[in-house]
């Protein structure tokens, strides 16, 4: 067989030792991540923190007023954060407005920096602290992912 002479550098690192595919290598052991413990939820903001991580897992966190006002409109928002650092009372209005309309529930969360690095507007650096949060002054839930302790407090909270 012979090989086009382009194809060459292709087929030598096919053929290296590091790209063979060994069947002791697949024989090896698989670690698995270390499963995080879930903390004792004592708080509404811890509450809400963790209900927006396991939110974002599956993509069900929606910031921004346009794209909130546009869920809640549709029905499609299951809660909504509101912060009560936002400097706009007309903004403030219309979310609670269009809440009470469409009986989404509303919870007010004191800082928009809190709110957006909870809400995933943030950088993580290699320490696992937030750099550079942007602030949200409102967040919707559409969907809450894993139901877990936090989950329960906050519908607790809530009533429902």
């Amino acid at each position: 067989l012979k090989q086009p002479l382009w194809l060459w550098p292709y087929l030598a690192v096919c053929r290296s030792p590091l790209h063979a595919s060994n069947m002791a290598e697949e024989d090896e052991e698989v670690i698995a991540a270390p499963v995080e413990e879930e903390e004792e939820v004592t708080d509404l903001m811890g509450a809400a923190r963790k209900v927006l991580k396991n939110a974002l897992v599956v993509d069900g966190v929606i910031r921004g007023l346009h794209e909130v006002a546009k869920h809640i409109d549709a029905s499609k928002a299951q809660l909504v954060f509101l912060a009560e650092s936002c400097n706009e009372p007309t903004y403030k209005k219309l979310v609670q407005g269009l809440c009470l309309e469409k009986n989404v529930s509303l919870i007010d969360v004191p800082d928009n920096k809190q709110l957006g690095e909870w809400a995933g507007l943030c950088k993580i650096d290699n320490d696992g602290l937030p750099r550079k949060v942007v602030g949200a002054s409102c967040v919707a839930v559409t969907d809450f992912g894993e139901e877990g302790q936090a989950y329960d407090y906050m519908m607790k909270y809530l009533g429902k």
